[in-house]
């Protein structure tokens, strides 16, 4: 299993927090690209909810990781 941004975008406006078959139905119903459905199918399912795409990969890049300083402009 691997994600990338662009990737974990198509999750962005998932109707968290979902199971691991919501997330696969609405990667599907919204046309994710395979891998993303790959992806979610791959993780080992315990009935566990996901709240946000950081429970799914623990290193989606936020805000804070990107440098920039608002002060400067």
């Amino acid at each position: 299993m691997y994600w990338s941004l662009e990737l974990a975008s198509h999750l962005e406006d998932a109707p968290w927090p979902a199971t691991k078959e919501e997330l696969i139905d609405y990667a599907t119903r919204s046309g994710a690209p395979a891998e993303v459905v790959e992806n979610l199918l791959e993780i080992e399912d315990e009935g566990d909810t996901y709240d946000s795409i950081e429970d799914l990969w623990p290193d989606y890049p936020t805000k804070e990781d990107f440098f920039f300083d608002d002060e400067e402009y």
